[in-house]
């Protein structure tokens, strides 16, 4: 039953990504369910934080580019988020930048103790929320929804107050050559406020941001204390990044 849920779940994602607006009488004939069975299954979407539901039918909660973003590698992002969530203590504060990969790691904190997350992220409030042992602080700031992120003076301002063990960043691309790179350079200043107060700096990100370059430099490789990717990037170019001293674990897909 939780497999088929799940295949329900993801049929309306992809249908909301691609329409922006789904109504529960199309949906119920696509499916081939009632549509008392289809609202709810709404419901578990909503209460996910995934969609907002309206009379009639749901709107995604998200902007269309993180929809997308999260149907991309998704096995990937999972493992990645998974080993990121081991490297977490009982007792624990985290800073956790936005990003669809960084979000999961609210997902895999289940049976932690005592963790508190600061973060910009609304995406990873939205996955936080679901598990009452963690303590979420929002930074604040100006709400950027293509990234679901926020950012600006007030946002850096919170973090500059605060001191943790462990930050979690992501990147819209990473080179040797040209490190960690964004489209968005409001996000690059977020990255460098959370690594100037964290005592330990983990970039999580897929294999297939490896080789892609963004419009705005962040930080370089060497200014992380880990990379964790996946088992897609090539043995070459984790030569190359080791070779070159950087710290980097590939995980494994289940």
């Amino acid at each position: 039953m939780t497999a088929e849920l799940k295949e329900r779940e993801r049929i309306i994602l992809n249908r909301l990504s691609a329409d922006g607006m789904v109504s529960v009488a199309a949906l119920a004939r696509e499916l081939g369910l009632s549509e008392v069975s289809i609202r709810g299954v709404l419901k578990a979407l909503e209460e996910k934080g995934w969609i907002n539901r309206t009379r009639g039918g749901a709107s995604p909660s998200m902007h269309r580019d993180i929809l997308e973003r999260q149907k991309m590698n998704p096995d990937r992002k999972n493992a990645i988020a998974r080993k990121a969530a081991e490297l977490v203590r009982d007792g624990d504060v985290i800073m956790v930048e936005a990003g669809t990969t960084t979000a999961l790691i609210a997902r895999y904190l289940a049976g932690k103790r005592d963790i508190h997350i600061v973060t910009n992220s609304t995406l990873v409030f939205s996955y936080a929320r679901m598990n009452p042992s963690l303590q979420i602080t929002m930074t604040g700031g100006e709400f950027r929804r293509p990234t679901e992120s926020l950012v600006g003076p007030i946002a850096l301002e919170t973090i500059g107050r605060l001191n943790v063990r462990l930050a979690f960043v992501g990147t819209d691309g990473f080179t040797l050559e040209r490190g960690m790179t964004t489209h968005l350079m409001e996000g690059a200043e977020i990255v460098k406020a959370m690594k100037a107060h964290a005592e330990t700096t983990v970039l999580v990100a897929d294999s297939g941001k490896y080789g892609k370059t963004g419009f705005s430099s962040v930080l370089p490789l060497s200014a992380m204390d880990l990379i964790l990717t996946d088992s897609g990037l090539s043995d070459e170019a984790f030569g190359d990044l080791s070779g070159a001293g950087i710290a980097i674990i590939r995980t494994e897909t289940d």
